[in-house]
């Protein structure tokens, strides 16, 4: 009989997974994106694109769909969707197994100001931690950001932002990875005096993080959520499959 497996995915990880199982005798691979950017990469395998409902749809979907097992490796700071899936598993029996990247690693010579949550990081600025701000939070973090005046923003994103946005604004459209020497080049031309991030990890975005090291420029990082308790967590996709194998 065909097992088959669900990835929540939208991440490197996600698709690296599925590429890994994609074709193996035996098994059927689907791969669900959020559907919030317009031009994702597209994983190996089936690809649904779009919101379950909340965790009773996503538990119906499985049902419907007769998966064996699910896989959440969706990004670090998708806490809904992660937290569905927690509830969607133990609603129906379907074992769930979370692959998440490290985070970000500090290291000598980093001026990082850790805080809780998004809303923390614009408190943070409030002291005047600088007047150039690079923006890195994705552009659906973008609006906790948008009451803050006296301070001058360059967010980057894949797909342009909406509204409500701070008054004073600029946006760079474009997708990692990036590079250290590239990093330099845009924090200097753009006279950053502070960074503003998430703890996603992954080395497609850590560069700016060595770039700003570099030039001594103090990072608030954004602590990532939590796992939903008593999920099993792997931190990289040969872990993964180790332990989809063993659960055959």
């Amino acid at each position: 009989m065909m097992r088959h497996l669900l990835i929540l995915g939208g991440t490197t990880e996600g698709r690296a997974l599925a590429a890994a199982l994609d074709g193996r005798p035996g098994l059927r691979v689907t791969s669900s994106l959020a559907g919030r950017v317009a031009r994702p990469r597209l994983p190996a395998g089936e690809v649904r694109i779009g919101g379950f409902g909340g965790p009773e749809g996503l538990a119906d979907w499985l049902r419907a769909e007769r998966v064996d097992a699910v896989v959440d490796a969706t990004h670090p700071f998708a806490a809904g969707i992660s937290r569905n899936a927690a509830l969607a598993s133990a609603a129906t029996g379907v074992p769930l197994l979370v692959l998440r990247r490290p985070g970000f690693t500090r290291v000598d010579g980093d001026r990082w100001i850790p805080v809780p949550s998004l809303a923390a990081a614009a408190a943070a600025l409030l002291p005047r931690r600088g007047e150039r701000v690079f923006l890195t939070t994705g552009r659906q973090g973008i609006a906790a950001f948008a009451h803050l005046d006296g301070v001058h923003f360059l967010a980057r994103s894949v797909d342009p932002p909406e509204p409500p946005l701070p008054p004073s604004f600029d946006v760079l459209l474009a997708r990692g990875p990036f590079t250290v020497e590239g990093e330099l080049a845009l924090l200097r031309e753009h006279a950053v005096d502070v960074l503003v991030t998430k703890d996603s990890g992954g080395a497609a975005t850590a560069p700016k993080l060595a770039a700003a090291r570099e030039l001594g420029l103090p990072v608030i990082v954004v602590e990532r959520p939590p796992v939903p308790e008593g999920v099993p967590v792997v931190p990289d996709v040969e872990s993964a499959v180790r332990r989809l194998e063993q659960s055959r």
